[in-house]
């Protein structure tokens, strides 16, 4: 019996879009006749919704901006489709593009995600954060990372669903959903887009929403691979102890406070490092069973 071909829901957060919505969903149409088109509606005070209605397109509202990953989740669970495909209702992303996402992920991959090309960032301060961030991010899964902070991915709904309780309620949601799925094996895969230029203004704040991508890499890396984390610490402070110790007692010749404190927090890093792998097995034990079922 020949297999049935899954279907499709395209997911797109929105936040007062009208303009774009207006210009994009019947490109949207014609590129995916058959897929499920779901448009969150994350509190807009513009025309949004109507748009949508207007073009024959669901739509679930929230009633005040809950925030980007929070209508990622809803559209998540809203969905009907086996497969997810997300993108952004400003325009930057071309509906054309998500046919390619769909023929990548027919190789076998869990999640394919469109990797901006250099030229498509909106400026050099974000090309070099975004580097920095898929650098940092790659240490931290042990796999290379293009583009952490895409939003164009098309993924399996049913692995995808199990990590929602992960999802922040702001703009981070690639970075965590991405190195969730490394993390727990599930292949992924990268196609290069280009980018268009949004109309309007971003909502996307670069140091604020930087600082807080840094700390969901580090957050993610602690619960998916711990020890990648805290024994490079514990190593360093480890190493700086002996450097204290040694230069110490070459001048004194005593043990100094300074060099217990450094080695005695080496220690405590490195048990908190085990203890989080501990946790972190737990983590993939229950994702085990839930495959299972």
């Amino acid at each position: 019996m020949a297999k049935s071909k899954p279907s499709v829901s395209i997911v797109m957060p929105c936040l007062n879009e009208a303009k774009n919505l207006e210009a994009l969903l019947p490109k949207l149409k014609a590129a995916q006749p058959e897929a499920e088109i779901l448009v969150i509606n994350d509190g807009s005070t513009d025309r949004s919704a109507e748009i949508c209605e207007q073009h024959g397109i669901n739509v679930v509202s929230h009633p005040e901006p809950l925030g980007n990953g929070a209508a990622i989740k809803t559209g998540a669970r809203n969905a009907i489709g086996d497969i997810i495909v997300f993108m952004d209702s400003d325009g930057q992303h071309a509906p054309e593009d998500i046919q390619r996402l769909l023929e990548k992920l027919d190789e076998g991959y869990d999640m394919v995600v469109g990797a901006r090309e250099p030229g498509s960032h909106a400026s050099k301060k974000r090309l070099f954060g975004n580097t920095v961030f898929n650098k940092l991010a790659s240490f931290m899964t042990g796999q290379k990372i293009e583009d952490l902070t895409s939003g164009f991915r098309a993924v399996r709904a049913i692995h995808f669903k199990k990590f929602l309780y992960l999802l922040p309620n702001g703009f981070s949601y690639p970075t965590t959903s991405t190195m969730a799925f490394f993390r727990s094996a599930l292949p992924v895969a990268y196609i290069p887009i280009k980018a268009g230029k949004r109309e309007g203004k971003s909502k996307i704040k670069l140091l604020k929403d930087g600082l807080r991508f840094f700390v969901i890499i580090l957050k993610i890396g602690a619960l998916f691979s711990p020890m990648r984390l805290f024994l490079p610490t514990s190593a360093a402070f480890f190493l700086l102890g002996a450097i204290n110790h040694i230069s110490t007692y070459a001048a004194t010749g005593k043990f100094s406070n300074g060099s217990l404190l450094l080695y005695v927090a080496s220690v405590f890093i490195f048990l908190m490092g085990i203890l989080s792998e501990q946790i972190s097995s737990l983590h993939y034990r229950n994702s085990e069973s839930e495959r299972e079922h």
